[in-house]
């Protein structure tokens, strides 16, 4: 099974990642349903599916859509909006996932030729910009992508821990790890929370610098912090 698209992330866990309630992923991922006058309306899932899609847990490219939807939502763009704008990507680009090379690197260009082909999508910010840019350019930056022909996202460094917390499906089965190291953050975390907070106990233990401590440390609290 391909290691990116193979089911990993309970929605809680997915959820704790990104900063959204389970139940809200949960929704994306199976779509719902919902009263509408005297009737029920469906709406179907936001997330993008493969053919190795489970019910229960999103794939890694699915972890990085959903990321990216996170970030629109934090600019004030309607689910209705980013919905439509992945559909219309997903099909200029030919791909089941905008978790792809070709929509970071190209992303401007892409919704520009979205909105020649129909009404407009987002809004547009003085001087002809599209808003959607600044997001995409800013993610782009935390995912590294594989090499042609398929060059979807193979891994994911959350922002604000100078890239030594990765979240890689070829490393520990996709959970948060220290970058070449192969060692789980809660892992980590964990002997930092036995050990009293004494990080070069946790430093000899692993073998592992003071700032990748640092680093797993943070990483860990603000997942609590997020599940709290």
């Amino acid at each position: 099974m391909e290691w990116r698209t193979a089911p990993a992330y309970p929605a809680a866990e997915a959820g704790r990642l990104v900063g959204l309630h389970p139940a809200r992923v949960r929704r994306w991922q199976a779509g719902y349903s919902y009263r509408h006058g005297e009737g029920v309306r469906q709406q179907r899932p936001v997330l993008g599916t493969t053919a190795n899609s489970d019910a229960t847990h999103l794939s890694f490219l699915q972890l990085i859509e959903l990321l990216f939807i996170k970030q629109f939502l934090d600019h004030g763009i309607s689910l209705q909006r980013i919905r439509r704008a992945l559909d219309e990507a997903k099909e200029i680009l030919g791909t089941d996932h905008v978790a792809h090379h070709v929509f970071f690197a190209d992303g401007t260009d892409v919704f520009l030729r979205l909105q020649d082909k129909r009404d407009i999508i987002l809004h547009l910010l003085s001087g002809g910009q599209w808003a959607i840019a600044p997001i995409i350019e800013e993610l782009a930056t935390q995912i590294d992508f594989s090499d042609p022909p398929n060059q979807y996202a193979r891994r994911w460094y959350p922002p604000g821990y100078g890239r030594r917390v990765v979240v890689d499906p070829a490393v520990r089965f996709g959970s948060p790890s220290l970058a070449g190291r192969g060692i789980s953050t809660a892992n980590i975390y964990d002997l930092f929370v036995a050990e009293q907070g004494n990080s070069r106990a946790v430093e000899e233990w692993w073998g592992i610098s003071a700032a990748e401590v640092d680093a797993a440390v943070r990483f860990e609290q603000t997942l609590s912090e997020r599940a709290a």
